[in-house]
């Protein structure tokens, strides 16, 4: 496996000026990674979020640093058709930032709540659009190299059992999962049982962990409280993850997302250092 970093884990510095995306890759680099993933290029039009693209690409290959991946917001359930239109035209739009940036795969959101009215009432009935929506955007990816995949994110497409289903009515060749070990706490469920139901369609995977806490953090879909913490370092049963993924297949990056209290660059080092142990004993 190869491990890389993803620019959210640097939030702490980058929020507060300390430290810039091109630097990301210097850090990165530094810590002793093999790649970096991007997350939302900055830019108010494409063609700022396409030169900061270019430059980003400029710097790693100075520093002979990969980009993995690029990973992107989205929503694609939109009850009124030209909105729907207008953000599955946005994604594509996003692959040609991935393009730029020489990142082989483009992670996208799928949807983020229930709207209460038609469709939206249920996933299952929105799953037909989404499931055409994301294959629209996978198809056009192919046409330019780059593979699409979606997260389990979201509070509503998280559950492994929905990400399959999301997975099955999609479809394509050129569409896989990216399988975030931490997030399925989100929704309260184990993440052995949830990895291993998705390791077979992972093209790309996601290290997190966290703490069980009793104020702030994040609540879950059934109510208990969980906050970010170091890789290795929570509850998450990190080194049976990549047992699962090993024994599935999986030889890809494994991408680095750390959103702990503690500071960044030392969460960041532990982390990378458990997973490289926990790789090795596999």
């Amino acid at each position: 496996m190869k491990f890389s970093v993803s620019s959210y884990s640097f939030s702490q510095l980058l929020k507060s000026g300390e430290l810039t995306p091109l630097g990301c890759i210097s850090k990165a680099a530094g810590l002793g990674f093999d790649a970096i993933e991007f997350t939302d290029l900055a830019g108010d039009t494409q063609e700022e979020r396409c030169a900061g693209a270019a430059a980003l690409r400029e710097e790693a290959e100075r520093l002979g640093m990969a980009i993995c991946a690029y990973t992107v917001s989205a929503d694609l359930y939109r009850e009124d058709p030209a909105a729907r239109e207008a953000e599955v035209e946005r994604l594509c739009r996003q692959v040609d930032v991935a393009v730029l940036l020489g990142a082989p795969v483009l992670r996208h959101d799928v949807c983020w709540r229930l709207t209460g009215q038609g469709n939206g009432r249920s996933f299952d009935r929105m799953l037909p659009q989404l499931a055409e929506s994301t294959r629209r955007v996978a198809e056009y990816a192919a046409s330019r190299g780059v593979r699409t995949c979606s997260e389990n994110h979201g509070m509503l497409a998280q559950d492994s059992d929905r990400m399959e289903r999301l997975f099955n009515a999609v479809s394509h060749e050129n569409y896989g999962l990216l399988v975030d070990m931490g997030n399925f706490l989100c929704v309260d469920e184990s993440p052995v049982t949830a990895v291993s139901r998705l390791a077979p369609y992972a093209i790309h995977v996601h290290a997190k962990d966290f703490l069980p806490c009793t104020e702030g953090g994040i609540v879950t879909r059934g109510a208990n409280r969980i906050r970010g913490t170091i890789i290795g370092e929570g509850i998450v049963p990190v080194r049976q993850c990549l047992a699962i993924l090993r024994k599935a297949g999986y030889d890809g990056y494994v991408t680095v997302e750390y959103e702990g209290a503690e500071p960044c660059i030392e969460g960041i080092r532990r982390g990378l250092e458990h997973l490289r142990g926990f790789a090795a004993e596999l």
